[in-house]
């Protein structure tokens, strides 16, 4: 009997938080929950080969090649590359395929390979990090950091973000350094929902693991360290010998000055066109990747950083 009544109580909870649906207890829709994994440096990653379709201000179709890019697949071929590295603006929330400021510009680049190197909810930190896996690889001439002005900061600030995803953090030592922290980063609650079996098919599950993480694995702030982590991926592009520049989502009036002391090109992307009101906003129209695209290519003209015989201008 005592049995009995435990298992009837059990799965009287079971129906009971199922019929509740509580928002912490459910499946992600969102790009990360549908085609990222887990992934101990940086908190989650795209699939390899994996493939989706996004809803967010609109219906977007999702294919990622072998690297876990939302490209084709990367082939040496002898041409230089260019990376342009960030978040979602990079990989394209909102924007099809060929639509993003990266596709627009390998027609006017024919003679450089133009890498998209963009994962959605990636902080400064995180791009960091995925900088120097992908470089044995891509090996670029020039990297482009795109940065979101409207989260990038935040991001770098903690240890948790979005619907509750733990990632990497970095904080800045007495003297300077950049110090890793967090690692490995632990499978987050939505993680464990898609990839453990006992987590997805039991909410008793669910609710257990949601408790064990806010407990094990708390929410930690840290002071912004955006600054450092733009000089550290200056510095280790050029001593790879390497172009380093950076776009600008909107003004950020600190970051701007601090670029112009430490001499990085820059281009400010105010006037892009994005969708407004979206769940996930800020996101660049069609349009405004069109006008994301001529500002990176006078970005990298004015800086004498591509062969201007390389798009037809003499």
């Amino acid at each position: 009997m005592p049995l009995l009544a435990t298992v009837a109580t059990l799965l009287g909870l079971e129906l009971a938080l199922r019929l509740a649906d509580f928002r912490e207890l459910r499946e992600g829709n969102s790009e990360r929950s549908l085609s990222y994994r887990h992934d101990a440096e940086f908190g989650w990653a795209p699939i390899p080969n994996s493939t989706s379709t996004v809803t967010n201000a609109r219906t977007i179709h999702v294919q990622h090649n072998n690297l876990g890019l939302r490209d084709q697949e990367f082939l040496a071929d002898g041409r230089p590359t260019i990376m342009f590295l960030g978040d979602s603006l990079v990989w394209g929330l909102d924007a099809e395929a060929d639509e993003r400021f990266s596709e627009l510009l390998k027609p006017r680049l024919p003679d450089y390979r133009i890498v998209p190197a963009g994962v959605s909810g990636y902080g400064t930190d995180q791009e960091y990090l995925l900088l120097k896996r992908l470089w044995p690889t891509l090996k670029p001439a020039i990297v482009v950091l795109i940065f979101c002005t409207q989260n990038d900061r935040e991001d770098n600030a903690t240890n948790i973000r979005y619907e509750g995803y733990h990632k990497p953090y970095f904080t800045v030592t007495s003297d300077g350094e950049l110090r890793s922290e967090g690692l490995p980063v632990p499978a987050s609650r939505l993680q464990y929902i898609k990839e453990n079996w006992w987590v997805h098919h039991l909410w008793l599950a669910r609710l257990a693991n949601a408790a064990y993480l806010k407990i094990r694995h708390p929410l930690i702030y840290v002071p912004d360290p955006t600054e450092r982590l733009v000089d550290a991926m200056q510095d280790f592009v050029e001593m790879h010998g390497a172009k380093f520049m950076v776009g600008v989502q909107t003004t950020d009036v600190r970051l701007v000055h601090h670029l112009r002391s430490r001499g990085i090109p820059f281009a400010t992307l105010d006037e892009a066109d994005f969708y407004p009101g979206a769940a996930v906003g800020g996101h660049w129209t069609p349009k405004g990747h069109e006008y994301v695209a001529a500002r990176l290519l006078a970005l990298l003209e004015d800086n004498n950083a591509i062969r201007t015989e390389a798009h037809g201008v003499e």
